[in-house]
């Protein structure tokens, strides 16, 4: 583990601080102060490795909210193989107490060797550094242009910590400064900011890390995971799409959300440049990404098995996650490990190690999830006219023709047929193949499947509640072993790879100007890397409402769409919800899946749907994270935030 900095902190951002890797082979020999920590360059790039020290874990379904604290997983109770603390804010009990996810005060729970970064002392953290850094008396044996390039940094990231604040409790103290450990008591009592201003403050400061930071890294085997121009222009646009997302641009429920001074801490007046200021930011992260060489990842066969298109599409889709630092990565932190959802996402498809106790099923798809994926023909199960699941969990036997997607002579729900390629490549299910690199068949015929009834190989405590399974999110180079234990292929989940900002960057062109060939243009190379026609094809083609790409509104679902099927399982869901204030209508109903204590020989029984639990959202509380109640009283002039 990496050792930190330890600078005092504020009544306001007192937390305990926890020891964490990052990117930096830097690892000091003891507890290092503040009077030469920027003596010399050696010192001065373990407080660098600090700065970045501070970043989440993503990674991890633990730590993570966005895993479970949203509808897109669920599980069985008590839960197996993981600590659930998150879970309770999916099962409507968030507190003021001691919040969950709690980056605010920061929160550590030391019995389950996990927690919760301080935000705020993170942004000291960096404060300190550019104060420092940022003299040039300081560190003689720095060069310029490293000094240059470390303030970008670390500008950045303090942005950064300002946005994920911003994202969770909306109006924020903005703390461009550090304020002096002597300072008077009243000078530590901050103030929430308006969200336009934090959003503004935010921009900025990454806009002028910018200037400061390369084009793309300079040596990549030893800096993966360190702040370049494409990292800071793609993230200053997810916060500009933050800003101007119905949450927080014209959100009437915040009308009476008011500070001490009586200031509105959330612009209730729908302003439409909002949305022009983050397409143009979109359009410079593009075109930063074509300068660093990122480009949608396609998966090239060097297997020397015989692969069918259908099969190389969906590793384009699989690995263009899990295949780490990929052409299509803009930023990943380094030390954000995937150990642990690779082994929450896995099922037992290998019929020898049927009985290997170190996986079990954890992360169950729920059945909001699975309907959301399209048809074959590039549109929405409810739109298609040509396909019909009015009987979605009626059973069908899979042919010969579609030996690729499932087991031959299979019995399996009609929900499971004639869906999209991502459906099949982000998707585990019962009597779905499930290609991985050791395939026993040395091809993409007759390799490992999902056979999850009770009495078959992969059923028992290895099947997810909901009976499906992440597949997206396990390295295809996963392995059982005969010792009882796996392989696994660790990568870091990305924070941002393209075809996300190919998302955010079409979803505030439409909502800035409406539909533009410009917008279809950044779909449509989505969709063709996922194996589908253009969005005008499909939908003219083939939908109900054939012309719904035409107008705002009709594309605005089409884009809200296509990001939750393209994103699935990568924790974006859990904040688009909110930000679209869409989940208040998808929170607040029944999380459903199949019943896996049915038998091989009563298929029937297996896909019989089941509620597990009837969600509860309340609006407009739940949209924002409650600050913990015992800092109001320390700091009068914080507000709580409605609800709460």
């Amino acid at each position: 583990m990496k050792t930190r900095y330890y600078i005092p902190a504020l009544v306001l951002i007192l937390s305990t601080i926890a020891c964490k890797k990052n990117f930096l082979d830097v690892v000091p020999d003891n507890v290092a102060t503040l009077d030469n920590a920027f003596t010399m360059r050696a010192e001065a790039e373990k407080y660098l490795a600090t700065c970045y020290s501070y970043l989440p874990n993503d990674g991890d379904p633990v730590t993570n909210v966005a895993y479970l604290g949203g509808d897109e997983f669920w599980l069985a109770y008590p839960p197996a193989s993981l600590t659930a603390v998150n879970w309770d804010i999916a099962r409507g009990n968030q507190n003021v107490v001691r919040p969950y996810g709690n980056i605010w005060d920061g929160d550590w729970f030391s019995a389950q060797n996990f927690g919760y970064d301080n935000m705020f002392t993170a942004i000291r953290t960096c404060n300190t550094f550019i104060e420092n850094v940022g003299d040039i008396k300081k560190i003689p044996d720095l060069t310029q242009d490293e000094r240059t390039r470390w303030l970008g940094e670390v500008m950045f990231l303090k942005a950064y910590y300002h946005f994920l604040l911003l994202r969770q409790y909306g109006p924020i103290p903005i703390m461009d400064k550090s304020i002096p450990i002597n300072a008077p008591l009243e000078q530590t009592k901050v103030r929430r900011e308006t969200v336009d201003s934090v959003v503004n403050y935010i921009a900025n400061l990454m806009d002028a890390a910018v200037t400061n930071l390369p084009v793309s890294l300079l040596t990549p085997s030893t800096e993966l995971g360190r702040i370049t121009k494409a990292i800071a222009l793609s993230m200053k646009t997810k916060v500009l799409v933050l800003g101007a997302s119905p949450l927080f641009n014209g959100n009437g429920d915040y009308v009476n959300f008011k500070d001490k001074q009586g200031r509105l801490l959330v612009n209730t007046t729908y302003s439409a440049e909002k949305w022009q200021r983050a397409a143009a930011a979109g359009a410079a992260a593009i075109k930063a990404c074509e300068e660093a060489g990122i480009y949608l990842y396609k998966f090239i066969n060097t297997t020397g098995f015989n692969l069918t298109p259908g099969t190389i599409t969906q590793m384009s889709i699989r690995n263009a996650v899990c295949e780490k630092w990929n052409q299509e990565w803009i930023w990943a932190n380094s030390e954000a490990s995937t150990w642990q959802l690779q082994y929450s996402s896995m099922a037992h498809i290998d019929p020898a190690n049927s009985g290997n106790s170190s996986i079990y099923g954890t992360l169950g798809p729920t059945m909001q999830v699975v309907r959301q994926f399209y048809t074959k023909n590039g549109v929405p199960i409810t739109e298609d006219k040509t396909l019909d699941y009015t009987n979605a969990n009626q059973l069908r036997t899979a042919t010969n023709a579609e030996r690729f997607d499932f087991v031959e002579g299979y019995q399996t729900a009609r929900i499971n047929y004639d869906r999209e390629p991502r459906y099949y490549a982000d998707l585990g299910f019962d009597g779905g193949r499930w290609y991985m690199q050791n395939s026993p068949s040395r091809s993409d015929e007759n390799t490992w499947s999902a056979q999850l009834r009770l009495g078959q190989f992969g059923a028992g405590v290895a099947v997810t509640i909901t009976t499906y399974y992440p597949k997206k999110m396990v390295n295809w180079k996963f392995a059982y072993q005969s010792n009882n234990s796996s392989h696994i292929e660790d990568y870091p989940l990305p924070t941002m790879r393209l075809a996300d900002l190919y998302l955010l960057y079409a979803e505030a062109l439409n909502e800035a100007n409406g539909p533009s060939e410009e917008v279809y243009k950044y779909l449509n190379l989505i969709r063709d890397r996922a194996g589908l026609p253009t969005v005008q094809q499909s939908w003219t083609n083939f939908a109900n409402n054939s012309g719904a790409y035409l107008t705002r509104e009709g594309l605005r679902t089409i884009i809200r769409n296509e990001r939750n099927i393209e994103m699935s399982f990568e924790g974006h869901r859990f904040w688009d919800l909110r930000r679209w204030k869409l989940a208040g209508e998808l929170l607040n109903g029944n999380v459903t899946g199949y019943d896996r204590s049915g038998t091989a020989d009563r298929p029937d029984l297996f896909y019989t749907p089941t509620t597990y639990y009837n969600m509860r959202f309340v609006v407009p509380r739940d949209y924002l994270w409650p600050i913990r109640e015992s800092n109001l009283p320390v700091n009068e002039n914080l507000v709580q935030n409605p609800g709460w």
